[in-house]
C-alpha cells in the first residue's frame, strides 16, 4: 500500500456540494443563485407557461369559437356494429349499454346513442340513451324494439 493508491472510506465524502455555508466553502454569498431577480429569492416557483415576461403562448394565440358547457356528449354505436356482434355470437336478443361496455364499444360513463349506418337483420331489443330516426326505423323493420334509458 502506497500513498498513490489510498482512497477515502466509502460514504465519508459528500457527492453534493452544500451551498450557502459561508465564504470559505467557495459557495457562500449568492449561493450559486446569481444576483437579484426572482430566481435568486427564496420561495420562487415559476408559473406553468411563464416565458420570462414575454407574452405567454396561450395568450398570444387567437381564440375563436364557442363551447357549450351544457352540451351532452353521446358515444355513437352504429347498427352494423350490432349486426357484427350478433354474427360473432357476442350478443343474443338484448342490447344494453352494459353489454356494449363489456364488448369495449363505449366507455364506463358514456351515454349511448344508436346510429343508423349499415344493415340490421337480427331481431334485437335495444336499450340506449338515444336513437337516431334511421336507427330506430331499421331496428323496428328487423322486428326488434327500442327502449330509452332515462
Amino acid at each position: 500500500m502506497s500513498l498513490h493508491n489510498l482512497s477515502p472510506k466509502e460514504g465519508s465524502i459528500r457527492k453534493n456540494k452544500r451551498v450557502g455555508r459561508g465564504e470559505g466553502s467557495g459557495r457562500g454569498g449568492t449561493s450559486t443563485r446569481g444576483h437579484k431577480g426572482a430566481k435568486s429569492r427564496s420561495g420562487y416557483s415559476r408559473k406553468i407557461g411563464f416565458e420570462g415576461g414575454q407574452m405567454p403562448l396561450q395568450r398570444r394565440v387567437p381564440k375563436f369559437g364557442f363551447r357549450n358547457f351544457n352540451r351532452v356528449e353521446y358515444a355513437g354505436v352504429n347498427i352494423d356494429v350490432l349486426q357484427k356482434l350478433v354474427d360473432d355470437k357476442k350478443i343474443k336478443g338484448d342490447v344494453t349499454p352494459e353489454i356494449l361496455r363489456e364488448n369495449g364499444l363505449v366507455g364506463k360513463k358514456d351515454l349511448v346513442k344508436i346510429l343508423g349506418r349499415g344493415e340490421l337483420s337480427a331481431k334485437l331489443k335495444v336499450t340506449a340513451h338515444k336513437f337516431s330516426k334511421t336507427a330506430a326505423a331499421a331496428i323496428e323493420a328487423a322486428g326488434g324494439s327500442t327502449e330509452n334509458v332515462e
